[in-house]
């Protein structure tokens, strides 16, 4: 054959190969540019069909030319497009989400997918799309964007979500399966939250109350279930790379932030790396309102001394700021047909974080503090999961979760005027194995069932360093100095009946939890306990019965559960200065507290156009563990760090009651137009009349947003009303530096409103921005119970591409 001919053969068989080629197309998310995965495309008369893959891909090459396809996806806006336009879309399809979403799979529930009208619990779905739009610098902005979680702020590197009258070691946090709460989790304000790099976070889902089994002790508010992002297998042998950038700033506090993740993958091996770096400097609050925010003076060191300075812009809040790192990396293999495993390596490193609050504490008319500061801050965690698809004769599926994490947490602090800097650190190994496993029955049966273990290793340490002569002291450390080993273990059982002849699900499970705790005090010379070690164990059985009735658009959801939580570290033996003038101590007498909970809710959905949720509770809770007075070695006051200060510690109460309910309300007004209201009510008391320290004020919020194409804009209220002296918990009144005053003198928390507004559009479907501006009215206001003052006018931009 001649060099011609095979020439015109060569540029014929490339010609085939481009146009099967063009025949696969591309469908994505318009407002968000990523891949849609199971959108079903068929033709007028359903002769031919397809189904996108996991990276949003399918072959329409069985199509003919003058074939109308249409695009169909539950949660998206159907279309459809001939093979003409679809070719000047270069191939590449926009879906539009429909602004009502109606069909929702959880993931938490039970730790495998469920679908959301068979779960009687209140759950919130906090998914990569609104995330990407809501634009959160941090994991706890991410949480309460939704105004369903209340979260209390003591620094900018902080925030701790409030979940029915609960906050802190009360709330289970979980990221990828693995349970984070460790022996020093506080029952003070905590946030480790931020632990979690939100530019890393594919999705998020809130357990309201204690209604599930499978999670065991700490979940009485409820659980807080962090899944980040994971490799993706492509659909071919070779390897095929992918990834996503970030650049994001703010106003307010200066945000810089920038991330970016890289998959590369083949059919059976992936992997994803994701780093993510943000720095914020000094808040600036806002200018209108409540003036007792302003942030008037400050310390800082001139010639090497402490002096006092007048800030010459009372709104910033100077020694606000802070950085910090977080880094994510995992590999993916799929093993064989029904074996597959994952490993992950996450590790946030955190710059010196100011404790805000304390550096506005006064003494003697001089500010108290010339150093607060957590240091380090640093969460280590390596992650090993073997998922077995088997279909056996006890099991369908089974998850191996294998954990490792090292936490290591500090707290530096240096008095005004003096030359020691106290320097408190405490170092956490955490070994966890999870095994969960799943099995579907005849008749629409379901047990879930497994296991879980999990080891404490605490070390802690004090030393006190002179600033001016180096040398250095011991001092008492938080924690004993012996050593602590803190065992938690449980199993559970949990099963699912769908009825056949009803739309009724039946639940029920239930799980027992036992939790040891063992400490030693080597050095006793600061304080004279009446012991040098502390031994606990405690078991606890608990359980929940739930019934989902669905009939067509309705849903009505009523559970019975129970819940418990064993005491912690933290607890049991630290010693601190919890506010001023006070000082916490061991109490080796503690005992676990018990929840009740009742929970009812009615769903409403009319089509794609409404959703009515409401949701109400009632918990009692018995043996509570809360901070009262009480006495060493039967004196109620001693000497911490050089200060006389009030005996505290946690002890188990009498009882206490926490109800309340929400209202989600969501309709299309008009194709691209929706309104949606969330508005939350939480009350709660102890036996004796007294407020409970983390229920929080009514909050909400009332939005319309509007969607058309590649634009997506919102406008906004968020609202809290105000909590006034008489229903201010006794902890918070001890705080009324933090507070307004009210006409009697009486510290009190006011209401707010702020005005925002939000807004997304992509350029192309590998380009595409956010913006907004929140507090729009600059409104200056602190939000319950924290010790920072919320942003004021804010600015804020991202810009995100995928390659």
């Amino acid at each position: 054959m001649s060099s011609r001919k095979l020439f015109i053969l060569a540029l014929l068989l490339l010609s085939i190969a481009n146009i099967a080629i063009s025949q696969n197309i591309f469908v994505y998310n318009q407002q968000t540019g990523n891949p849609i995965p199971d959108v079903v495309i068929f033709n007028k008369d359903q002769s031919f069909s397809g189904l996108t893959n996991k990276v949003g891909i399918v072959d329409i090459s069985n199509f003919g030319e003058n074939d109308i396809i249409t695009f169909q996806h539950p949660s998206f806006n159907s279309t459809s497009f001939n093979k003409e336009t679809i070719a000047k879309l270069k191939f590449k399809v926009p879906l539009n989400e429909k602004l009502i979403n109606l069909d929702e799979v959880i993931v938490s529930a039970s730790k495998w997918e469920t679908k959301a009208n068979e779960i009687p619990n209140k759950i919130e779905q906090i998914k990569r799309k609104e995330i990407i739009f809501n634009n959160p610098a941090t994991s706890a902005d991410m949480i309460s964007s939704g105004n369903q979680v209340y979260v209390q702020k003591s620094q900018l590197g902080g925030g701790s979500p409030m979940i029915r009258g609960f906050a802190a070691n009360k709330i289970l946090f979980v990221v990828d399966g693995i349970r984070m709460n460790n022996a020093i989790y506080r029952s003070g304000n905590l946030h480790n939250v931020l632990q979690a790099d939100v530019n890393s976070v594919e999705n998020a889902e809130i357990i309201f109350g204690p209604g599930t089994n499978i999670y065991g002790s700490d979940a009485l508010g409820g659980v807080i279930d962090f899944h980040t992002l994971k490799p993706k297998f492509s659909e071919s042998k070779k390897f095929v790379g992918s990834g996503n950038a970030l650049a994001r700033i703010a106003s307010a506090d200066f945000e810089r932030t920038l991330s970016a993740n890289v998959n590369i993958a083949n059919n059976r091996w992936a992997f994803m790396t994701n780093i993510s770096y943000s720095k914020f400097d000094d808040l600036r609050m806002g200018s209108m309102h409540n003036d007792y925010n302003l942030r008037h003076q400050y310390v800082d060191i001139i010639d090497g001394v402490d002096t006092i300075m007048d800030n010459s812009n009372p709104e910033i809040q100077k020694y606000s700021g802070f950085s910090q790192i977080s880094f994510l990396t995992k590999i993916a293999h799929q093993y064989s047909k029904n074996v597959d495993w994952e490993y992950g390596l996450y590790l946030t490193n955190s710059s010196s974080v100011p404790r805000y609050d304390r550096l506005l504490q006064y003494k003697d008319d001089e500010l108290k503090y010339a150093v607060w500061n957590y240091e380090p801050q640093q969460w280590l965690m390596n992650r090993l999961a073997i998922n077995i698809h088997n279909n056996a004769s006890w099991y369908d599926n089974a998850v191996f979760t294998f954990g490792y994490q090292n936490v290591k947490e500090g707290r530096n602090d240096r008095k005004y005027k003096s030359d020691w800097l106290r320097k408190r650190n405490e170092q956490v190994n955490i070994f966890s194995l999870n095994a969960d496993f799943d099995k579907t029955m005849i008749n629409g049966n379901f047990i879930y069932y497994g296991i879980e273990l999990v080891y404490n290793d605490v070390q802690s340490k004090g030393i006190e360093e002179n600033t001016v002569t180096n040398v250095s002291n011991p001092i008492s450390s938080r924690y004993p100095d012996g050593g602590t080993g803190f065992f938690q273990s449980g199993v559970y059982l949990s099963y699912k009946r769908n009825l056949t002849k009803l739309p009724l699900t039946f639940l029920a499970g239930a799980r027992y939890s036992f939790v040891s705790l063992n400490s030693a005090f080597n050095d006793t010379t600061f304080y004279q306990l009446p012991y040098n070690s502390i031994k606990i164990n405690n078991g606890a059985l608990t359980g929940s019965i739930g019934l989902v009735y669905h009939p067509g658009e309705w849903q009505y959801n009523i559970n019975l559960s129970s819940g418990f939580r064993a005491p912690n570290l933290d607890d049991v033996a630290k010693i601190f200065d919890s506010e001023p003038g006070n000082v916490v101590v061991p109490n080796d007498n503690l005992k676990p507290e018990y929840l009740y909970n009742l929970d009812i809710g009615l769903i409403r959905r009319i089509d794609d156009v409404a959703k009515i949720e409401f949701s109400a509770f009632y918990s009692y809770l018995i043996d509570a563990m809360v901070r009262r007075d009480f006495t060493l070695n039967g004196k109620d006051s001693i000497y911490y760090d050089g200060e006389l200060s009030k005996v505290q510690a946690i002890v188990n109460t009498g009882s206490a009651t926490i109800y309340g309910a929400s209202l989600i309300f969501d309709i299309k007004l008009f194709n691209n137009l929706a309104f949606n209201n969330v508005i939350t009510i939480i009350k709660g008391e102890d036996n004796t009349g007294d407020p409970l320290r983390h229920a929080p004020p009514l909050y909400g919020t009332t939005n319309i947003t509007l969607e058309k194409g590649k634009l997506k804009m919102l406008l906004g209220i968020n609202y809290n009303a105000e909590i006034s002296y008489n229903n201010l918990a006794a902890s918070e009144r001890d705080k009324a530096y933090l507070y307004a005053t009210d006409s009697n003198g009486n510290p009190y928390s006011p209401g707010w409103w702020t005005l925002n507004f939000k807004g997304s559009y992509a350029f192309s479907p590998k380009f595409f921005t956010t913006f907004g501006i929140d507090n729009i009215m600059d409104y200056r206001y602190r939000t319950y119970s924290s010790g920072i003052t919320a942003p004021g006018r804010n600015f804020n931009i991202a810009f995100r591409y995928a390659f």
